[in-house]
């Protein structure tokens, strides 16, 4: 673990800043096209240089901006995004594939100044005090609330709910007079808890997030040249080792840039290939919006009422006459929300691993990153690195089970950054590439497919979220 963690410390920046006209400014940097032609072919690669200004109009003489970039052509649905590079030293060159033909343009987005990038960067290595955990226990028939956490600091009796193997703990303050096997439910709240100073969020705010730079060049004409924009490749199977960027949006449909997708434009096609099949989704909401897609895409599968409550109970759905399971479970601590739930049912997701017997008619899919990012990475690393361990058990014992990992998506602008912005998903996107990387896994790249879409948004639409199923079938069938 500490090499992953000091190679994600390489990758962040770190910069010290005073005043706020020395930060990255969109306004003042430039975008370039380096290889400007009259028209391009299907294929060819489109270069942009960026050189970061700060808002003195003085040249950035470090990297670490946050940058997403994107090319899209809005009439045929179609986006994909840009492999960025940074020299550090506030020149960054942009590669694009131009994957369709037709008009195209280019945007890049200044998400956060390098500065506020390495504030974040640190604030997230001081602490679990973010968020705040409520557990409930059962005192006869009356409930008792009481503070849960990872790390509590109190004189008082704590109760101590540790896996001893892949040593996760979780606490609570022991209520006087009740056991702690009396802890029924969990939810979290945000605390007036901030590791940022003031001039720290002034860089955070929702008006200087999300920033077009200003191009030299507009939009760009695309031609054949005879070429395919859907040339021959090997059908996507696990093992494979996914590209970056990872595919193309066109016409609103997903096409991997590694790989080719099986065609599931029929029920009867989507019946054939989760026939006898049982699918366990271990994650959070984004790994349940499948199930909901699932049942609304093939009316075959009917939900089944385990007499659980709430959104976070675990859901299933069933089609008895093609004997096709699909099972979604939230994955352990930290599940952040508001609402109550359930601890009885509570599993971390290298245990739930280990419980699935397997076999060819067996797959399981996983997602972990949104409710991590509140909290420092070391959390998340070591989760991953236990689902990893899982895993290898699990094809030790049945070579042929199917496990498809999904990353995580981007998510809303507006939203904290502290908590729970990009800046925190970014690296944990980072980690679940390389940790994953060799094993007999598909992955599916949630963060390059939400930028080609040019959504931003936890839960994409259903027509996205059809994409990503859709791969997912292709991997499995």
């Amino acid at each position: 673990m500490a090499e992953i963690l000091k190679k994600l410390d390489q990758r962040m920046p770190k910069v010290t800043f005073r005043d706020l006209e020395a930060t990255t400014s969109a306004k003042h940097s430039k975008a370039a096209l380096l290889n400007r032609k009259d028209s391009y072919c299907v294929g060819d690669h489109l270069t942009v240089r960026l050189d970061a200004y700060d808002h003195l109009g003085r040249r950035k003489k470090y990297g670490g901006d946050f940058l997403r970039a994107r090319i899209y052509s809005s009439h045929l649905k179609a986006g994909a995004s840009g492999l960025i590079e940074d020299y550090r030293n506030g020149t960054y060159l942009v590669n694009f594939t131009l994957f369709w033909r037709g008009e195209v343009r280019v945007s890049i987005l200044l998400i956060h100044p390098s500065e506020g990038v390495s504030a974040l960067w640190a604030a997230r290595k001081k602490g679990y005090g973010k968020i705040g955990f409520t557990g409930q226990f059962l005192n006869g028939t009356s409930d008792v609330f009481t503070k849960c956490g990872f790390n509590i600091t109190t004189e008082e009796e704590q109760c101590e709910y540790l896996d001893e193997r892949d040593q996760e703990a979780f606490y609570c303050v022991k209520p006087k007079h009740v056991p702690c096997e009396a802890f029924t439910h969990l939810k979290s709240h945000n605390k007036p808890v901030s590791y940022l100073t003031a001039l720290e969020k002034s860089l955070l705010y929702r008006n200087n997030t999300g920033i077009e730079i200003p191009q030299t060049f507009g939009a760009i004409q695309v031609l054949s040249c005879n070429r395919s924009e859907t040339w021959a490749r090997e059908k996507c199977r696990t093992g494979m080792e996914s590209t970056l960027p990872s595919g193309y949006v066109l016409q609103n449909a997903w096409h991997p840039d590694f790989c080719s997708l099986s065609d599931f434009s029929t029920t009867d096609q989507v019946h054939a290939c989760l026939k006898k099949k049982m699918v366990y989704l271990m994650g959070d909401s984004t790994l349940r919006q499948w199930i909901y897609t699932l049942a609304e895409k093939v009316k075959t599968l009917k939900f089944f009422d385990g007499h659980g409550k709430g959104v976070f109970r675990t859901h299933l759905i069933m089609d008895p006459e093609r004997n096709t399971l699909v099972q979604w479970k939230r994955h352990g601590h930290p599940f952040v929300t508001l609402q109550l739930y359930s601890v009885k049912d509570h599993e971390y997701v290298a245990h739930a691993i280990d419980r699935v017997d397997g076999g060819e008619n067996t797959v399981v899919a996983i997602t972990l990153g949104q409710h991590f990012r509140p909290f420092p990475i070391h959390l998340f690393v070591r989760r991953l690195l236990n689902v990893r361990e899982a895993i290898l058990r699990l094809h030790l014992r049945s070579p042929s089970t199917r496990v498809i990992i999904k990353g995580e998506n981007i998510r809303e602008m507006y939203i904290d950054p502290e908590r729970l912005g990009d800046v925190n998903g970014y690296p944990q996107n980072l980690v679940t590439r390389d940790i994953f990387q060799g094993l007999n896994v598909g992955f599916i790249d949630g963060w390059d497919m939400s930028i080609a879409y040019g959504i931003n948004h936890v839960h994409p639409a259903s027509h996205i979220v059809w994409s990503q199923i859709i791969m997912f079938l292709t991997y499995i069938c």
